[in-house]
């Protein structure tokens, strides 16, 4: 007879291996599974779906990689036609990995597929993204989507009552407040106004503001008639603009900066402004009669706009008056600086260390606090304050490191006299943008298998997104992502961050070192032209990575040019620096010059240059008339710092 204890050794074995061999078939080394998911990629890419999704279900269910892996089996089901296959691994993901980023995804996903034939277990699925996802881009489509289901069900019952017309049009409403340009607004807007119900004139509004953002100008010139002027004024007029109505414009601006400013909003106001002026035959005499008429909430703007436009020996007095008037205003804080900067001018630098200093106890964090940082370091240095003047200089590069008075920070402290410094960078390539990730991290991982469409999907940075673009040959929408991203960071990193990269890529750098003596300062010129898009045409004409205008270009190259030669990367760059060569020879070989010349026009730098009086090159840069050539100098040379500093100097 055998023993019970036999029995339960027996069985204890069978269990243990019955369990190891489940674990033998459910674990899988790491690089197996990265070789499978790898090759499922590329029949993915190469569009064998069915082989890709056979790989796909290769991957362990112990492994990282499988919530990925399902997704992308619900991609191949989609692209083979399998909408079971597809809603089926779309169940598996979100009932088993409830915290994957793709989870969310997969439910909404679901969701939409069952609209038809389940409505109210889509229903079900929105509801549950608007209550567990609420601040997401799939919660506010999920209230859009619901309003639909409500919409078509009462349609087919023929029983509408006005308690399910209000939760339709609530879901509407809210879907316009939060995403008024997104890509279900038109749609949104559209049903609500099918709906047999009286609308207020804030939902004729936010109708109407989604129609103009999809430039649907006649639909919302109709709707302005249901709108309460106070509060339509502003869109009014924009929309009079698109139209080209300039009469019914001026009228409507006039009023409205008149009496309807309380409102709306300081953007828009100012918007109102530009608008205005734009189409006025005088620049000063709408700015004057504007300054005129204009209620005190938004008159801020307009009152900054009549002081830089004031001959100089009025300036000073607009500036105080401005700054008296709004104190706490940033037009007030522009008006403090530009008061500094006019003091500076006349000579009295002990009155504008105080104003300076005033300014930055103030306004610390303003736009102009690193200008006043340098100028107070330039007055203690002429005033033989090493400490002092150190002090300033090294606080801009601390705090403002990729700022255009960091550039002219770093020559003072180091006594220079050129523009131009004496290194040349050594580009780097861009790289995934963050060190120091564990090499079992998810994300890291996706990026080695290159998943890049995965990646798009869960990753929230906007580095990670820039250098996604980046990989995929987008090289301005790119920079331009990382830029933005940069100018929300304080303090900023240190110039050895791969981040910096993604802000001051170093493209086409090999074409312009054939044509050019100052590769760095073309390059920072280029990435302030085009942000290296080689296709780049500007309102007026201008082409290709240098923004060449046609009839220059062809002038320079000495034969006529086809309309799209000027989109060919390298001859663009050929011309573009011979241009710049001609401009510089023309103004003394001074880089400060040609570089505002390419943007302003070498006769108005020959004439400022008589005339304005100056005793080095900040105070030119400073006192250039017009304010875009100004901020354009500014923005190059910005550039061509950042460029040494990341990829050479050791500030």
């Amino acid at each position: 007879m055998i023993s019970k204890g036999l029995i339960y050794k027996c069985a204890a074995i069978f269990i243990f291996f019955i369990m190891g061999s489940a674990f033998a078939y459910l674990w899988q080394p790491a690089e197996k599974s990265d070789r499978i998911y790898q090759s499922a990629l590329k029949d993915f890419s190469d569009g064998q779906y069915q082989n890709s999704y056979y790989l796909f279900s290769k991957i362990s269910f112990l492994s990282d990689l499988k919530p990925y892996a399902i997704y992308h089996q619900s991609q191949c089901a989609k692209e083979l036609g399998d909408k079971k296959s597809e809603i089926k691994q779309y169940q598996l993901l979100y009932n088993n990995y409830r915290k994957n980023k793709l989870s969310i995804r997969s439910r909404y996903l679901t969701a939409i597929m069952l609209m038809d034939e389940n409505p109210e277990l889509a229903k079900h699925h929105f509801n549950y993204i608007i209550e567990k996802y609420p601040n997401t881009d799939y919660s506010i489509a999920s209230e859009y989507f619901i309003g639909m289901i409500d919409l078509k069900h009462f349609r087919s019952q023929n029983i509408f009552p006005n308690s399910e017309k209000n939760n339709i049009e609530n879901c509407f409403r809210h879907y316009l407040k939060r995403a008024p340009q997104g890509r279900l607004a038109l749609n949104a807007a559209n049903n609500w106004l099918t709906i047999d119900k009286e609308i207020s004139s804030d939902d004729y509004l936010l109708m109407a503001q989604t129609y103009y953002l999809f430039d649907d100008y006649k639909k919302v010139k109709e709707l302005l008639t249901k709108i309460d002027l106070n509060y339509g004024w502003v869109l009014d007029v924009k929309n009079s603009y698109a139209l080209k109505n300039y009469t019914r414009v001026k009228a409507l601006a006039e009023y409205g900066l008149k009496n309807y400013t309380k409102y709306a909003e300081t953007a828009d106001i100012n918007d109102v402004v530009d608008i205005y002026i734009s189409i006025s035959d005088s620049k000063k005499s709408a700015i004057d009669y504007l300054f005129e008429i204009s209620a005190p909430r938004g008159k801020d703007y307009i009152w900054s706009l009549k002081c830089d436009s004031a001959p100089s020996k009025y300036q000073m007095s607009c500036y105080k008056q401005l700054y008296l008037n709004y104190p706490e205003s940033k037009y007030g804080a522009n008006a403090l600086s530009n008061i500094f900067f006019g003091i500076i001018k006349s000579g009295d630098y002990k009155n504008a260390e105080k104003v300076g200093k005033d300014y930055l106890n103030k306004f610390k964090d303003e736009p102009a606090a690193p200008m006043v940082m340098f100028w107070l370091g330039k007055i203690a240095q002429a005033n033989e304050k090493y400490e002092e003047y150190t002090s300033y200089y090294k606080g801009i590069l601390t705090k403002y490191p990729d700022n255009y008075y960091a550039y002219r920070a770093y020559i003072a402290l180091k006594h220079l006299n050129s523009t131009l410094l004496n290194a040349s960078i050594k580009p780097k390539p861009v790289q995934y943008p963050y060190k120091g990730l564990s090499k079992n991290d998810i994300i890291l991982r996706l990026v080695k298998l290159g998943d890049y469409d995965v990646l798009d999907l869960i990753t929230e940075d906007d580095f990670i997104k820039s250098w996604l673009y980046y990989q995929k040959g987008d090289y301005s929408h790119s920079m331009l992502v990382a830029r933005d991203a940069m100018e929300k960071i304080s303090p900023k990193p240190d110039k050895y961050d791969l981040r910096w990269r993604l802000v001051y890529p170093v493209d086409y750098f090999e074409e312009i070192k054939k044509y050019s003596n100052t590769p760095e300062l073309m390059l920072a010129l280029m990435r302030e032209e085009s942000y290296f898009n080689p296709k780049a045409t500007s309102s007026v004409g201008a082409r290709g990575l240098m923004q060449l205008m046609p009839a220059t270009a062809s002038e320079i190259y000495g034969s006529k040019l086809l309309p799209d030669d000027l989109y060919k990367p390298e001859l663009n760059i050929k011309i573009g620096n011979a241009y710049y060569s001609k401009l510089r020879s023309s103004l003394n070989n001074l880089d400060i010059s040609a570089i505002a010349a390419y943007n302003g026009g070498i006769g108005s730098i020959k004439r400022w240059q008589t005339s304005i009086i100056y005793n080095d090159t900040d105070e030119f840069v400073e006192q250039i008339p017009y304010a875009e050539t100004k901020n354009y100098v500014k923005k190059v040379f910005r550039s061509y710092w950042n460029y040494l500093r990341i990829y050479t100097l050791d500030e």
